[in-house]
């Protein structure tokens, strides 16, 4: 059963050596500006927190691991600081993704939208059922996943970012995801998918804390620009939501 919090929930619980964060929204595990705001600030208490090793990120429930930025939101976008506001909530929480010491593991048990992709893309592992389908869909509403387009395309390569932002209505299967690298594992239903992650992560947290967080280091290696390139990329996006084109593609939506 998901939370009915119109601005979500986040709750975190800490057990050998592991952080688990469980996000939620009555809206498919949308994101509104306060509970990305949240997330971020999480990750980095836990980046500081010597008990823990390492992070999992899930989303509750069963169905939609995550549907993106809230649709509510973006709608009620009026002018470019507040575009560029929105659309800095995922740079924020890649950034931070990128930059705790921890590493992240990711549960997805279901499919992912928009943003949704870019969490899947920031965690340094992630496990997924074959229901977790992937789709970016920013093009038909006259913008593009821009901000998160860096952690896709450091995943799953330029091609793997093209074949997916520019075929906007088409989802893209768990096992095409696998294949390019945007998950390490598919298994057949959730039961299949928590054994194993727990015994990986159990696994993982038993190793030296510190090779750990240097493997973290390690793996974010040539990103240390991304603070202005996210913050530009937000810039871009909160300009283009304000298009013409981009309001009556919205106005349809909202139909």
């Amino acid at each position: 059963m998901g939370t009915t919090r119109t601005n979500g929930s986040l709750y975190t619980s800490i057990e050998n050596r592991i952080a688990t964060v469980e996000f939620g929204h009555p809206a498919s595990n949308s994101f509104v500006a306060e509970l990305l705001a949240r997330l971020a600030d999480e990750l980095k208490e836990l980046s500081k927190k010597e008990e823990v090793s390492l992070i999992v990120l899930k989303s509750e429930g069963d169905r939609a691991f995550c549907a993106g930025a809230s649709f509510d939101e973006l709608v009620a976008v009026s002018n470019l600081e507040e575009g560029k506001a929105f659309f800095s909530g995922f740079a924020n929480v890649i950034n931070a993704m990128r930059t705790c010491k921890k590493l992240i593991v990711g549960r997805v048990q279901g499919k992912a939208v928009g943003g949704g992709v870019g969490l899947i893309a920031a965690c340094d592992y992630a496990f997924a059922v074959e229901d977790a389908a992937i789709r970016l869909s920013e093009l038909t509403i006259g913008i593009g996943p821009f901000v998160i387009a860096p952690a896709v395309e450091r995943k799953i390569g330029n091609a793997g970012l093209a074949e997916l932002s520019l075929a906007p209505t088409e989802w893209k299967n768990a096992y095409w995801g696998k294949e390019k690298g945007l998950f390490a594992k598919v298994f057949e239903n959730s039961k299949a998918m928590d054994e194993e992650l727990h015994l990986f992560t159990t696994k993982l947290a038993s190793y030296n804390p510190q090779a750990l967080m240097d493997m973290k280091s390690i793996l974010w290696e040539g990103t240390g620009h991304w603070d202005s390139l996210l913050s530009d990329r937000a810039e871009l996006s909160g300009k283009l939501v304000l298009s013409d084109f981009t309001k009556q593609a919205l106005d349809k939506f909202k139909k």
